[in-house]
């Protein structure tokens, strides 16, 4: 057998790559013009955001390519210019219950700059009249307030980058109402957008700008709070890399991998959702008023079960999420569990989009491609407990006034998986399946105390009456205790032979 040295994917090559299930451009992409100018390279952006982008385009909804900013100092633009910008996503995973595999060439980015070395290029885009949204993830470290010149080459942090864009867009384009735009980051934060706009109008007084511009930036430009989520796994391994050239015949050195599943909920007016046409390209982008209902589904039905299943599935041994989802016990139990977490949410959405929503969270724990491991969950589960569930748990007793029977089944799984963690000179490790795994848990010398003075038979009591771990005594809420003890005692006492065989 002769093998056949791929083709490197280029504008060049494009139009030679006929692979089955390979989705390549039905349009003319490059005579697309710029509208969007984003922040960042990471493969969320790449896998959500310029996928959602790269779609609208090939449905005819969008027509605008994407001007990428690289802003950090790792890495070059060298790998985007040899391939012309172009890249593959693959998604991979469940969906409906179904496996399914999608590869698309992603057309979507025009260029990259880099804002160490062409910061004049950059500052050349927002001239563009027919630039209408700006992008970003610059991870939540990159909202932060950095007093410095906008007129530096570049400047240091993204808010003034992104004042000095805007402004030079101002002065460029005579503060025209039309050149306003719409900015939406995406950082992980709630409040994003608010947070961001609140800096640079420190930054305006800071570089005293005028009040001309700082009207043309209130009553032009939209400031949109967006939650996005999807897993985007990144690049893949160097066997699968060979077997997508083998499969497919051709080489990408930016080849991503995400999920199938993915949310791009933006908060905007009609008027924002009428320049974001290619939400109309994807189920998963939304532009409404209010985007609560999407954090409230990803933070309680998402992030919530996920922190009241870890221990659970540690406990009966199983070490990824894919695993233990498939697992009909497991699996029953998540059910049952999200079920009463919707009837506690303090912020409620209606029935069906709960139930829909519940059932992607189940494909997306069944996903084979992802490795999701349960120990790397259980990080900081204290402060995800208090974040995540604590909320649920006290309107479920505002609503009925009782014990929740999983939640209590979740906590008192989590009190046993602390009596695993020891402490080594500083710090604190999980012992898990005869090996030990570094546990950061900002409460978690509590635990361990704990643990080391009194017995399994009054450990509910004792964690949940701790007020310096909850801040306040959650043994008072009726019954609750007596649940979780009850679960506990049930776990130690399955536990045993394994701990007796261990020794």
């Amino acid at each position: 057998m002769i093998d056949v040295k791929p083709i490197n994917l280029s504008n060049k090559t494009i139009g030679d790559i006929n692979a089955p299930g390979v989705i390549t451009p039905s349009i003319n992409y490059l005579n697309l013009p710029v509208k969007v100018l984003q922040f960042g390279t990471g493969v969320l952006l790449r896998g959500l955001t310029d996928h959602i982008i790269d779609k609208a385009n090939k449905a005819g909804i969008f027509n605008g390519r994407i001007a990428v900013v690289k802003s950090t100092s790792t890495g070059g633009t060298d790998a985007f210019a040899e391939q012309n910008n172009l890249y593959t996503l693959q998604m991979k995973g469940i969906e409906n219950k179904q496996l399914t595999e999608e590869t698309v060439i992603n057309t979507a980015i025009a260029r990259v700059l880099s804002a160490a070395d062409e910061w004049n290029l950059v500052l050349k885009e927002a001239e563009n009249p027919e630039l209408k949204v700006v992008i970003s993830n610059t991870t939540e470290v990159g909202l932060q307030l950095v007093e410095e010149n906008i007129d530096q080459q570049p400047p240091s942090s993204f808010p003034a980058k992104l004042l000095a864009v805007l402004n030079h867009r101002y002065k460029s384009l005579n503060g025209s109402a039309e050149s306003g735009l719409v900015i939406i980051p995406t950082e992980l934060l709630p409040d994003n957008a608010i947070i961001l706009k609140s800096i640079i109008k420190k930054l305006i007084a800071f570089n005293g700008l005028s009040a001309d511009f700082e009207k043309w930036l209130d009553e032009s430009n939209y400031f949109c709070n967006s939650l996005v989520d999807r897993i985007v796994t990144g690049k893949p391994s160097l066997e699968e890399q060979k077997q997508f050239e083998q499969k497919n015949g051709y080489h990408d050195a930016l080849l991503i991998v995400s999920e199938p599943y993915c949310l791009w909920a933006i908060e905007g007016d009609d008027k924002v959702k009428e320049i974001l046409s290619f939400e109309q390209a994807d189920p998963g982008a939304v532009v409404i008023p209010d985007i609560e209902v999407h954090r409230e589904l990803k933070l309680r039905l998402l992030n919530g079960t996920h922190t009241l299943s870890c221990a659970l599935a540690l406990c009966m041994g199983f070490d990824l999420v894919n695993t233990a989802t498939n697992n009909a016990q497991f699996s029953a139990f998540l059910e049952d569990l999200m079920k009463e977490i919707y009837e506690a949410m303090p912020y409620k959405p209606e029935a069906k989009l709960a139930a829909e929503f519940s059932e992607r969270v189940l494909d997306r724990f069944r996903n084979p491609f992802i490795q999701h491991q349960w120990v790397a969950i259980a990080q900081q589960y204290t402060t995800k407990i208090i974040t995540r569930v604590l909320p649920v748990l006290k309107e479920h007793y505002r609503l009925f006034n009782n014990a929740p029977e999983n939640i209590a089944r979740g906590l008192a799984a989590y009190m046993f998986l602390m009596s695993k963690v020891v402490k080594d000179n500083k710090e604190y490790y999980l012992t898990y399946k005869n090996e030990r795994h570094l546990l950061k848990d900002d409460k978690i010398g509590i635990l361990v105390e704990k643990w080391a003075v009194n017995p399994a038979s009054v450990m509910a009591s004792e964690i949940l009456g701790a007020k310096e771990i909850w801040g306040e005594d959650l043994s008072q809420l009726p019954g609750l205790a007596h649940s979780v003890q009850n679960k506990l005692n049930d776990i130690v006492k399955n536990a045993q032979p394994h701990k007796q065989k261990e020794n």
